[in-house]
């Protein structure tokens, strides 16, 4: 996974914390307050650099370490938050990031970290080489993909600190990365202690989910186009350009997650009356109706909702490649080109990949990256998942479709009878699906984190819409609690706007479900108070699925 470009934040100095130059040429361009009267970023940065300074002893920052603002919240009654990522001796750390929390008048209240251990490393001299690492990454991910023969296989590894997994130490963190026999992608990322060669952790590199135009799923739909000349484009310019192109069934060919041998095209679709599609995959540009369609709602959802202008709440839109591959039964948010990226299956099991819901999902992996930035395995990686699936539910639902109308069901537009099941996760009981779990267990972060989502997609459902037999849009949902409990739920605009301040607010790239209980209790009370009956429905949703 790529890191963006960041806004310098503050060095850690010998007495304390020193603005950068950097911090100081934003500061000459930001604004230092809002219209309203509320801190603007450039205040909210500097107050939160003092606040470091203040507390640099007691969360354990040293001189040897570099922060650096991932993300600035300010909300609407001046409270401000702002997340770093953090650097020692300028390696990366894992787990070294940490949201800063003040009171409207800039005044220090709280810290949310990934972790509390303390670095202090007595060598960033690897034993370990470089070479070595990128072969076990390889090996790695070969294991993973038995029977296939990978070709154009890549590593190349990044020294790095990990704090995330117990006391920290030295590793290098490899992106490893081949095409399958059909070129599609696999990726592999691959953590390897740079002392013992041991490997600490792996997860999957790519997150995965699974006019008018005439669309393959939600019937006919309004699209915002680009007239350029007398050819119109498949580009809104009301939501950042973001714009729809075709992949010409080819495939990418990266490593480390941003740096590309090749790339599939994207060549943007072209119309000549503004027309798009005929609601049938025989025309390539239907499927891009529907990759544009469920760009512009989940575009509209974040910004509507939430007040995130764009994916990276900086206004900028991103884009689609529709027709990626051969027969490829997947879908994903890259970060290196922010980018969303559709098959179109393989016609027994799956249809092309390019539902609202789907949408939804991967391109709020995005927003995950941007703010919280789970990491993609244990239960954290479970909650970057759920995150993804409540997300894309909520967008669904928010856009109100005839055709798709909204459900707590993933992805039940796209599989077929080969699939064997209706759909690919269920939320009110996700088990309902073979894999998934419906309750916490000590072991849950040991499943495939598409499947250890299940506690927080149950708990989900159930702050929404209670426990219980009901039916919604002609779906018959029954959902069961794990204590035996009776869950009264709340809505599900209530559900979403805890879950987006708690990502964006409280969780950090550690957050387990312990964590997220915590979050998600924080954020109702910044929202409705302690005490609320949206604050006890949090704890009583998280206790019914064995979380606290």
């Amino acid at each position: 996974m790529s890191r963006t470009r960041h806004i310098r934040g503050s060095r850690l100095a010998t007495a304390g914390i020193a603005a950068t130059t950097a911090t100081l040429l934003v500061a000459a361009l930001s604004p230092a307050a809002h219209a309203d009267g509320r801190p603007g970023r450039t205040t909210a940065i500097a107050n939160a650099a003092s606040a470091l300074v203040e507390h640099a002893a007691a969360l354990g920052l040293t001189s040897a370490e570099d922060t650096t603002v991932r993300d600035v919240i300010v909300d609407k009654d001046g409270t401000q938050h702002v997340r770093y990522d953090r650097t020692y001796r300028q390696l990366p750390v894992l787990g070294g990031d940490l949201v800063v929390h003040l009171a409207p008048n800039g005044t220090y209240r709280s810290t949310s970290r990934a972790t509390k251990a303390r670095i202090a490393l007595s060598t960033i001299a690897p034993k370990l080489s470089a070479p070595k690492a990128a072969d076990l990454a390889v090996n790695a991910l070969r294991a993973v993909n038995l029977g296939e023969q990978l070709r154009k296989v890549t590593a190349k590894p990044q020294l790095v600190v990990d704090a995330l997994h117990g006391a920290p130490r030295l590793a290098w963190r490899t992106n490893a990365v081949a095409q399958d026999s059909l070129g599609n992608p696999v990726a592999r990322t691959v953590l390897t202690d740079a002392r013992t060669g041991a490997q600490i952790d792996a997860w999957d590199s790519i997150e995965t989910a699974t006019g008018d135009g005439k669309s393959l799923y939600s019937g006919t739909v309004p699209l915002e186009t680009t007239l350029s000349g007398s050819t119109y484009q498949l580009k809104d310019p009301t939501r950042g350009n973001t714009y729809t192109g075709d992949a010409a069934n080819k495939t990418d060919l990266c490593f480390l997650g941003s740096i590309c041998i090749s790339r599939a095209p994207a060549t943007l679709f072209t119309d000549a009356d503004n027309h798009w599609g005929t609601g049938t995959a025989s025309d390539r540009s239907s499927a891009a109706v529907d990759a544009q369609y469920g760009t512009n709602e989940t575009w509209d959802y974040y910004k509507n909702v939430h007040g995130r202008n764009g994916i990276a709440g900086d206004g900028k839109g991103s884009y689609n490649r529709v027709h990626y591959g051969n027969n490829y039964n997947n879908a994903f948010w890259d970060d290196s080109c922010f980018c969303m990226t559709y098959g179109d299956g393989d016609g027994t099991t799956f249809g092309p990949l390019v539902a609202l819901d789907v949408a939804g999902h991967e391109m709020s992996h995005g927003v995950t990256s941007k703010t919280a930035a789970l990491t993609y395995s244990g239960e954290s990686g479970g909650l970057n998942e759920a995150t993804s699936d409540i997300f894309g539910t909520l967008v669904e639902w928010y856009a109100g479709s005839s055709t798709d109308p909204g459900d707590y069901l993933i992805g039940e537009k796209i599989v077929r009878s080969g699939f064997g099941k209706p759909a690919l996760r269920y939320m009110d009981k996700p088990s309902k699906d073979g894999n998934s779990a419906d309750c916490w267990i000590s072991s849950v972060g040991n499943l495939d984190v598409h499947y250890s989502s299940g506690v927080a997609n149950h708990f989900a459902y159930l702050l929404a819409e209670g426990s219980g037999a009901k039916t919604l849009n002609g779906v018959s949902y029954n959902s069961p609690t794990c204590n035996g409990s009776t869950v009264t739920g709340i809505g599900r605009d209530k559900l979403g706007k805890i879950w987006y301040r708690a990502l964006t607010v409280y969780m950090t790239s550690s957050t387990n479900y312990a964590g997220a209980r915590t979050a998600t209790l924080n954020a109702a009370k910044d929202l409705y108070g302690a005490g609320s009956n949206e604050y006890n429905a949090v704890a009583a949703a998280w206790s019914a699925v064995n979380v606290g």
